[in-house]
Formats: C-alpha cells, sequence, structure tokens
C-alpha cells in the first residue's frame, strides 16, 4: 500500500513541475517521505544536468534592473523556446535578477556566486533545469553605473519573454528621450559609443579591408585615400551610437538628438537572446 495520496502527488508535481511517472517513483522510492523525494527527482535531475552539458541553449530571455547608481543586465539561457516562454523558466529568471543585484555581481562569475533561498545562484539554476529537463545558463551579465537610467526590454515574438534588451546610463532630466535612445540602440545595434570609442585596431583592419576592396573595383589611385576615408566614415556611423542616423528621424544623428534633449550617455549595454 502507497504511503502518500493522490493529493501528495499533485502538490509534488505542482511544486517541481515534474512528469507523472518520475514523480510517483520517486515517492514510491522515498515510502512518501516528500522531502526525500524531491531529493531523489533533483539527484536524477543532476545526472541530466550532466548529459546536457553539451547542449546549445540559443533560447531564453533578457531581463534588467537598476539599484541606486547601478543597473544590472542579464541573459538567462535555455534550449527552447518552449521552456522560454514558461513560467517557470520567467519566475527562476526573476529570482536570479533580484539575486545577482542584490549581490552586487558585476560578471557571470560573480553572479552565480551570488546568494539565492539558501544556496548559489548556481546551484539553484542547476536545481531548477533538473525539474525543467533543459540545460539553462546564466550566459551573460553586464552592470553599469551613472546617474540616471533607462531600460529597454523588446519582445520579438508577443508569446515569447523579451530577447532584446537594453541599458543607458545617463546624465540629465529627458527620460523620455533617453528611453527613445535606448529603443534606438536595440534596432540599430551600435558597438561603441563614440568615434574615439572604436579601437584604432579596428578601424585600421577596416582601413586594410576597404582598400583591398576599392583597388578591386578600379577607383583611380588618386581618388583612392578619399574613397578609404568616406568608406571608413560609414564604417564608424554604422557602429559607434554618437555619429548614428536617429531611426526615429534620419535628418539628425543622435548626438544631435542628444544635444537638444540635454542629456548626455555614459554607457551603454545591449543584450540579444542567442548573439
Amino acid at each position: 500500500m502507497a504511503n502518500f495520496s493522490l493529493e501528495d502527488l499533485k502538490a509534488l508535481r505542482e511544486r517541481l513541475g515534474t512528469g507523472m511517472v518520475d514523480t510517483k517513483n520517486a515517492l514510491v522510492e522515498a515510502e512518501g517521505d516528500m522531502d526525500k523525494a524531491i531529493e531523489i527527482l533533483r539527484l536524477k535531475g543532476a545526472k541530466g544536468n550532466a548529459k546536457r552539458a553539451d547542449r546549445s541553449t540559443s533560447e531564453g530571455l533578457v531581463a534588467a534592473a537598476e539599484n541606486g547608481n547601478t543597473a544590472t543586465i542579464i541573459e538567462l539561457a535555455c534550449e527552447t523556446d518552449f521552456v522560454a516562454k514558461g513560467d517557470k523558466f520567467v519566475a527562476l529568471a526573476d529570482k536570479v535578477l533580484a539575486a545577482v543585484v542584490a549581490a552586487g555581481a558585476t560578471s557571470v562569475e560573480e553572479g552565480l556566486a551570488a546568494p539565492l533561498e539558501g544556496t548559489t545562484v548556481e546551484t539553484f539554476i542547476n536545481d531548477e533545469a533538473a525539474i525543467l529537463g533543459e540545460k539553462i545558463e546564466l550566459r551573460r551579465l553586464t552592470s553599469i553605473t551613472a546617474e540616471h537610467f533607462a531600460i529597454y526590454l523588446h519582445k520579438t515574438s508577443q508569446d515569447l519573454p523579451p530577447q532584446v534588451g537594453v541599458l543607458v546610463g545617463y546624465t540629465g532630466d529627458d527620460g523620455e528621450t533617453a528611453r527613445a535612445i535606448a529603443q534606438h540602440i536595440s534596432f540599430a545595434d551600435p558597438l561603441y559609443l563614440s568615434r574615439e570609442d572604436v579601437p584604432a585596431a579596428e578601424v585600421e583592419k577596416e582601413r586594410h579591408i576597404v582598400e583591398e576592396i576599392s583597388r578591386n573595383e578600379g577607383k583611380p589611385e588618386a581618388q583612392l585615400s578619399k574613397i578609404v576615408e568616406g568608406r571608413i566614415s560609414a564604417f564608424i556611423k554604422q557602429i559607434a551610437l554618437l555619429e548614428q542616423e536617429y531611426s526615429r528621424d534620419n535628418k539628425f544623428k543622435v548626438a544631435q538628438v542628444l544635444d537638444n534633449a540635454g542629456i548626455t550617455v555614459t554607457g551603454f549595454t545591449r543584450f540579444k537572446v542567442g548573439a
């Protein structure tokens, strides 16, 4: 005779999200002891985690929050969009974000070591991965400090959680324009803030490429230098935020929009799931 009821079976399944057969077998093995059954299920899930270690995690979500003069953004990754849009995965992301923000984590390593419900974020994620049956990982974590922040989270599909997230740190009082710039960043994907921030080595690499292209196109040698500089300028306009054409009105550069609003961007971060 079983040492547990159907209500016990239902309660454990709802608590862990595990399958009927696995849950029933764990309760039988544990002779109705709920805590022992949970341990059995998690140990079984941990073995599954080891088998899933080499699987790719191309789905997931981004989440962000600010705390005082610091804002943090994370990417929590999983294997399938089915799990990504589930309530349990979204709730896990909320807990992980709250834990890393509370710990002041500024890197994935610090985030995984942050305390969460009597254990670490890393162990908590692994336990939840065992329950959900997929590989889950805290793929990225970044924080920035600033006077003010604009946070923009974008859904690429209405049935999925946010897939693109942007943090913008700024000074000034025009929060509406700052948010619009965050939206611009989500679309335009700049890599650097200003022209001066683009590494010289990256510019020189591009210069070599466009010079070779220009020569292969048969451009006149006398005009080559001017043509190359023009293409370098276009390259920088693609990757430096302040040089980009503003997505809402391409008659203006982002720098002009910021100047008109009286705000200064001091830093930004953009995450896209799987990128």
